[in-house]
């Protein structure tokens, strides 16, 4: 995508004003990412979780008729995921420490949700396809990958063993 210098400009400028932000993430709405200030954080992990953090609020917009997705804001012990809409076919998702002026943190995740809005929307009305550009010859890391998951019953359940206890058979 030809907007991706800009994106990332954007999320280091947003940065730059709101210093108590540890990570900046543009994603598409289907998780992948677009650009991303991360430091510490895996982007991709990031961008498949806020697609279905997304997926969730969108869901609970339309439940309780309160209209289309905006923004969604999840506080943990050290801080804040703050998620915000950006245009029509993307996200932005913020990380702060706890200590983050909330009104602050929304006036700017709005106002760059804004501007990175335009432009992807604007990459996209020109036939771009979302997504950073990749080097010749390499898959996506964003790529589909194929994952089987294992039933868990009486008969199937993980069992662990407390450290340094022996284990025994009888006979």
């Amino acid at each position: 995508m030809a907007a991706e210098p800009e994106v990332l400009d954007e999320l280091h400028r947003l940065r730059a004003r709101v210093p108590q932000l540890t990570g900046a993430l543009a994603a598409s709405a289907d998780g992948l990412v677009l650009a991303h200030d991360t430091p510490g954080v895996e982007p991709d992990g990031l961008a498949a979780l806020t697609a279905a953090a997304l997926g969730v609020a969108a869901r609970m917009t339309d439940a309780t008729e309160q209209g289309d997705f905006r923004e969604l804001l999840v506080r943990g012990v050290h801080g804040y995921v703050a998620t915000y809409a950006a245009g029509t076919s993307a996200v932005l998702t913020l990380l702060a420490q706890d200590r983050v002026n909330v009104g602050r943190l929304h006036l700017e995740g709005r106002r760059s949700g804004t501007r990175i809005g335009e432009l992807v929307d604007a990459a996209t009305a020109r036939g771009e396809p979302l997504g950073p550009a990749r080097a010749a010859g390499k898959a996506p890391s964003g790529a589909p990958t194929t994952r089987t998951r294992t039933a868990r019953g009486p008969g199937n359940a993980r069992t662990t063993t407390a450290p340094n206890t022996p284990t025994t058979s009888e006979s």
